[in-house]
């Protein structure tokens, strides 16, 4: 664990320097260790830069305010997402890193969604593992064919399968490439989240080593 940058996280080096690099983003009342070992199953030998979110909520820690549960406080969403943004310029240059790709889980991929609206420059795209519209006016982005996964809970008592599907045309509008997956789940993970994420950044790796 360091906390000697911006925020206190967690950093894996990886073995494989090809890899993209994925930033994990816990959900609330998880820490910086909270995502390891998906981060570690979905991209083996990838370096993992894991942050602990800045926001105490009942001692939880979290990304950002809410003012109710689906209620955010989007003043703080603009700017805890733009802190993290310049936290990962941080840690890019303290660890050589080219820009990672977000992995967040709930309150992780709400911060995630927004970062790729108001810092899409900072990531290298997205897996948001059930994720909701983070801002009501979102500014115009650039994501510029960014490669995005958003995978929703059919039967999630927290986020209206509506949601999720609003945010994954807010994401494609602003040039992203987005795949939207729905399971027979609810708020919580599976095992399939882990599979679906496996093969999407399998097929993200080979088409950018053919690019290359």
């Amino acid at each position: 664990m360091s906390n000697d940058l911006s925020h206190i996280h967690r950093f894996v080096p990886g073995n494989r320097r090809e890899a993209t690099p994925l930033l994990l983003l816990h959900g609330t009342g998880g820490d910086e260790s909270d995502l390891l070992p998906l981060g570690e199953a979905i991209a083996p030998g990838a370096a993992l830069l894991s942050p602990r979110g800045q926001v105490l909520e009942h001692g939880m820690p979290r990304f950002f305010r809410r003012l109710a549960e689906g209620v955010f406080d989007e003043d703080d969403v603009r700017r805890r997402a733009n802190e993290l943004g310049d936290f990962v310029t941080e840690a890019r240059k303290r660890y050589g890193l080219k820009a990672p790709i977000a992995l967040g889980y709930s309150n992780g991929a709400n911060i995630a969604a927004a970062m790729m609206l108001l810092r899409p420059e900072a990531l290298a795209g997205g897996i948001l593992l059930r994720a909701m519209v983070p801002l009501r006016d979102a500014p115009v982005a650039d994501l510029a064919g960014k490669p995005v996964l958003i995978v929703s809970g059919q039967s999630d008592p927290i986020i209206p399968p509506s949601n999720s599907q609003r945010l994954a045309v807010m994401l494609t509008k602003a040039g992203g490439d987005v795949q939207h997956r729905t399971l027979p789940v609810g708020h919580q993970l599976s095992q399939a989240d882990l599979t679906i994420a496996k093969e999407w950044l399998g097929n993200i790796e080979a088409m950018n080593q053919t690019a290359a």
